[in-house]
C-alpha cells in the first residue's frame, strides 16, 4: 500500500509539547537570519559565477550550472525547516485555527488556478503542494475535503510531508 493511500498518515500530527516548541523559536530567532544570509551570498555568488561562465560555456553547461544553483538554494533553504515560527508556537494544537489556515491557503490557490488566462502571459498554475505547517493540526484529510470540495483531484502524496493537488478543470481549459 503507498503512502498515500494508508488512511493513519492522513490524521492530523500530535501535538508538540510548548517547551521543545519554545526552544525551537528561541533558536530560529538566531539561526533563520544567518540561513538568509547564507541564502543571499549563494544566490550572488552563483549570479555572479553565471555571468562570467555565460559568455565561455555551452548552453548544455548553462542549464546544468542552473539546475546545480537552484539545488543549492533548496538545500540552504532546508537548514531552516527546524525552525518554529510565530504562529506555529502560539496556536500549537488549536484546530479551529488550523481549519482556517487551510481554507485561506486552498482558497488562493483555487482564486489563482481559475484566474482566466491573460494573452502574453503564462498559464495560471495547475498543480499545487500544500506544505505539512499549514495543516499541522487538522492532518491531511482536512486539506483534501476542502480541495475536493473546490474542484481540485489529488495527487499521489506523502501527507507527512505535504499535499499534492492538481486543478481538474484545468484538462478543459487547454
Amino acid at each position: 500500500m503507498n503512502v498515500y493511500e494508508d488512511p493513519s498518515t492522513w490524521t492530523a500530527e500530535p501535538v508538540r509539547p510548548r517547551w521543545r516548541l519554545a526552544l525551537r523559536f528561541a533558536g530560529g530567532v538566531v539561526w533563520f537570519p544567518v540561513v538568509g544570509v547564507l541564502w543571499v551570498a549563494v544566490a550572488v555568488a552563483g549570479f555572479v559565477v553565471g555571468l562570467f561562465a555565460d559568455a565561455v560555456v555551452s548552453s548544455r553547461f548553462e542549464r546544468a550550472y542552473v539546475d546545480f544553483v537552484g539545488a543549492t538554494l533548496r538545500r540552504v533553504k532546508g537548514l531552516a525547516s527546524w525552525c518554529v515560527t510565530w504562529p506555529e508556537l502560539l496556536h500549537e494544537g488549536d484546530a479551529d485555527y488550523y481549519k482556517a489556515r487551510v481554507d485561506r491557503v486552498v482558497r488562493d490557490w483555487t482564486a489563482r488556478a481559475a484566474a482566466p488566462r491573460h494573452p502574453k502571459k503564462s498559464r495560471p498554475s495547475v498543480e499545487c503542494a500544500i506544505p505539512l505547517r499549514d495543516y499541522r493540526g487538522v492532518g491531511g484529510w482536512y486539506v483534501a475535503e476542502v480541495a475536493l470540495a473546490q474542484g481540485w483531484e489529488l495527487r499521489p502524496t506523502d501527507p507527512r510531508t505535504e499535499v499534492r493537488l492538481w486543478w481538474s478543470t484545468a484538462s478543459g481549459a487547454a
